[in-house]
């Protein structure tokens, strides 16, 4: 799943734009379905009736029935939109209407987006320290809506250096993901809202986000913003324009949606750091299947510096979280500001995946080398 957040209403212009560079879930409203069908997107749907209060009102929920009965049967449908960073006073209500809409339309999910790991407990409805507060929250949210998928939004480029709790947040959500069984969508940062004090991310920036996004196992990403008149930087200008987000994302979005695929059919082992180690990080275990070769040199890390070093994403058919039972494995630079080369050693020869062809190519070794771009990265199996 690749989409964004704040579009510009769904017109014919706008979807070719967004297939031509590569999202696949779009917003729209009723009207605008048979647009995203035209195109060969889906589209996600917004409607004031997709609310908790609607069940309240007879004649809401009457409409709101109707409305169902309409779109559930588009082919164009993806999903509902509900609402963005609810508190967790909100989960058993919201928790209604999800039970509502998937006994009505079980084919489409309801979408509810959580906030980062820096919200305050106030805004979360918790209470605890930051990782206690976090956990609970996802917990209730899993417990009391019971989802169809996980998304959060974790917006890290500040003027003065990068937020140190990216990957804390990561690994968070991928947690909550695993226990739950479900897919997570990560959105990330593709624009600033405050000049003074956010910055707006480069081409290889967003590699760095969306191969860190895969390599914690992220079925979906999605970009904050497409276009909106007072923030600056964004997919599209307000003319309708692309910027050159745009143009790195039409080749990022491919290559997330073919990595993903290939990824989707297994279970996320583990996620490992060398080099920098960011809060919620872990090192590579002795017993890992795939290792770094040669090792790569510990590095001290002080926040708000970008991180450097390698990432390990393991993957495997496997249950648990076993390392030495990986069959994939996801190398990533965490450097998005230089060009760097990993070796990396399997249990057995590797094969390499060609995310711009779709291809796997043999390596014809148990060890391959991978020269990555700043914030790239590349996926690599055991050849069958």
């Amino acid at each position: 799943m690749v989409t964004y957040w704040c579009g510009p209403a769904m017109t014919d212009a706008v979807a070719t734009q967004m297939a031509a560079g590569g999202w696949n879930v779009v917003w729209c409203g009723e009207g605008e379905l048979d647009i995203v069908q035209r195109h060969h997107l889906r589209g996600q749907l917004t409607h004031p009736l997709l609310a908790p209060a609607s069940l309240d009102d007879p004649k809401k929920r009457e409409q709101l029935d109707a409305l169902i009965a309409r779109v559930s049967q588009h082919p164009a449908l993806y999903a509902y939109y509900i609402t963005d960073e609810p508190n967790a006073s909100q989960f058993a209500a919201l928790g209604r209407l999800v039970a509502y809409l998937r006994e009505r339309d079980p084919a489409h999910l309801a979408y509810i987006n959580l906030f980062p790991t820096y919200a305050t407990n106030e805004q979360l409805g918790n209470k605890g320290d930051l990782v206690t507060a976090y956990q609970a929250h996802l917990r209730q949210f899993v417990e009391q809506v019971k989802p169809a998928l996980i998304s959060y939004d974790h917006y890290q480029f500040a003027l003065a250096g990068d937020n140190p709790q990216y990957f804390l947040n990561l690994a968070l959500i991928r947690r909550a993901s695993l226990d739950a069984g479900l897919p997570f969508l990560n959105i990330v940062q593709a624009c600033t809202w405050a000049p003074n004090v956010m910055r707006v991310p480069t081409g290889d920036e967003m590699r760095y986000l969306v191969y860190t996004s895969l390599a914690y196992g992220a079925q979906g990403i999605s970009y904050y913003i497409y276009t909106c008149a007072n923030h600056v930087g964004g997919i599209a200008n307000a003319d309708g324009t692309p910027t050159p987000l745009y143009y790195a994302l039409k080749t990022l979005n491919r290559e997330f949606s073919a990595i993903a695929k290939e990824l989707q059919p297994l279970r996320s082992l583990g996620v490992y750091h060398a080099g920098m180690m960011p809060q919620g990080t872990e090192p590579l275990p002795k017993d890992a299947g795939f290792t770094f070769d040669p090792p790569v040199s510990a590095m001290s890390y002080k926040p708000p510096e970008r991180v450097k070093g390698a990432l390990l994403g393991c993957f495997g058919l496997a249950a648990g979280t076993k390392a030495a039972a990986a069959t994939h494995a996801l190398v990533v630079n965490l450097d998005y500001k230089s060009e760097m080369v990993f070796g990396i050693r399997g249990p057995a020869s590797l094969e390499i995946f060609d995310a711009t062809s779709g291809r796997w190519l043999p390596a014809n070794a148990t060890r391959a080398e991978l020269r990555l771009p700043g914030g790239g990265g590349k996926l690599v199996r055991v050849q069958r």
